[in-house]
């Protein structure tokens, strides 16, 4: 970083404030006096030789719902502002960040509640996608990716629950983590699903991914060491994760896997059978929307009126699944989770494309029955590995294509490390 924490941050500031752009809809909340505070005085630290690592002086953004001591956390929802009390606290992530020396500039918008792929919010805008305004960004994690691909900070911690770091990163042309869940603590993050919440950083290069997600993490950040892909055995997702590619993704991924086809040690077409497992466990309700609603009921009840009613919709639509479909809908995980672990006996990294098709325009989710639609394409490849808990990252593929593509590589449960450097060198390979 060439220019001073303090310089960076206010070109970040600037951009948030500019009405030509995006800055008031990605960017709910904006701390621009606390950061003028922290930059400075991680430009101190720096310029003495006492820097605390790769993140001092970083400029940040958190997603809307993680608690900040003195703040009501609104999760892109007006009925939750005007309910909620204020944090009594900082999350842990925005603690170990601090403490890293990050400069959190701004709270991003999100879809309500963290509920759909699309990063559409009725209440405060949805910010438009950069690579085209008039398209969503994706979501829920929507104006953490806007942020970042409209160079308001470096870094944007989200959170992923069926794809909300990947998708967004993937329809706005950035990079998105999803960590194994137990990787990160989520205290003070607001739920979704108390069992596939992860949280991860989108950003514009694997290393600034990783070195958020150490910090996260708890660990010291160190630079990631790229292994020669010819050390790397590659697993080609088969089946409906590629059979709806519209034309856009349909034509890039194929040139991702041309570009890296010569570079692996192996690389073999995979069918996985443990999806059979997942969409038992679906049928029977799912995992993540009982509990979505569990979460919500109560709120649902006094002040429903006041929440977007395709969430509302969608949270309703689980108020009948009962304890026994999802006890059982938990137990085929487990299942699955073991299945798909022995995947990684064979492969050190399986690949695929994030979503299969392109940011969809605002206008062509704007129905329920488009929007349903829509989301449901989106949703489709991330959700898989939130239901397996692995960790998986989605990088730009760049190739001329019109509009952002991504491509996810997913690595085994608990080898997060592992994944991040197998993705250091493929986005090396790619020249993302």
């Amino acid at each position: 970083m060439t220019a001073s924490s303090r310089d960076r941050l206010e070109q970040a500031l600037s951009k948030i404030a500019d009405p030509a752009g995006e800055g008031a809809r990605a960017c709910l909340t904006v701390y621009a006096d606390e950061a003028r505070k922290a930059a400075d005085a991680a430009d101190t630290r720096i310029k003495s030789g006492s820097s605390r690592g790769p993140l001092d002086g970083a400029i940040l953004t958190i997603k809307d719902l993680f608690d900040v001591k003195g703040e009501v956390t609104r999760a892109g929802s007006k009925v939750l502002a005007s309910r909620g009390k204020p944090a009594e606290a900082d999350a842990v992530i925005v603690q170990r960040l601090r403490e890293a020396g990050a400069v959190i500039a701004a709270k991003t918008n999100m879809t309500e509640f963290a509920y759909s792929g699309l990063g559409a919010n009725p209440h405060f805008g949805t910010p438009g996608n950069p690579a085209d305004r008039k398209r969503v960004p994706g979501g829920s994690s929507s104006g953490a990716a806007v942020a970042v691909g409209d160079g308001i900070g470096e870094i944007a911690i989200g959170t992923d629950t069926g794809g909300s770091t990947r998708i967004p990163a993937a329809f706005c042309g950035v990079t998105g983590f999803k960590p194994t869940v137990k990787r990160v603590p989520r205290a003070g993050a607001f739920p979704l699903s108390f069992t596939l919440d992860s949280i991860g950083p989108i950003a514009l290069s694997v290393a600034d991914c990783a070195n958020a997600d150490a910090v996260m993490a708890g660990e010291t950040p160190s630079p990631l060491v790229a292994p020669s892909l010819k050390d790397v055995r590659a697993g080609f997702v088969q089946g409906y994760p590629i059979d709806g590619l519209d034309e856009i993704v349909g034509k890039a991924y194929p040139q991702a896997l041309a570009k890296l086809s010569s570079h692996w040690k192996s690389g073999a077409d995979v069918t996985l059978s443990a999806l059979d497992i997942m969409h038992t466990a679906n049928e029977r309700g799912g995992v993540a929307p009982p509990e979505a609603f569990a979460i919500h009921r109560t709120l649902l009840a006094e002040a429903g009126e006041g929440v977007d009613p395709t969430v509302r919709a969608r949270l309703l639509r689980s108020e009948k699944v009962s304890a026994a479909d999802y006890i059982l809908a938990m137990q085929d995980r487990i299942r699955g989770i073991a299945q798909m672990d022995a995947v990684f006996d064979q492969v050190d990294v399986l690949v695929m494309p994030t979503v299969q098709i392109v940011a969809p325009t605002m206008d062509e989710i704007s129905t329920p029955e488009s929007f349903v639609k829509r989301n449901v394409q989106a949703l489709m490849n991330t959700s898989i590995w939130n239901f397996f808990d692995v960790c998986a990252i989605s990088l730009p593929i760049r190739f001329g294509n019109a509009l952002p593509v991504g491509l996810m590589l997913v690595g085994r449960h608990g080898e997060d490390r592992k994944l991040l450097a197998i993705a250091a060198a493929v986005e090396k390979m790619l020249g993302t």
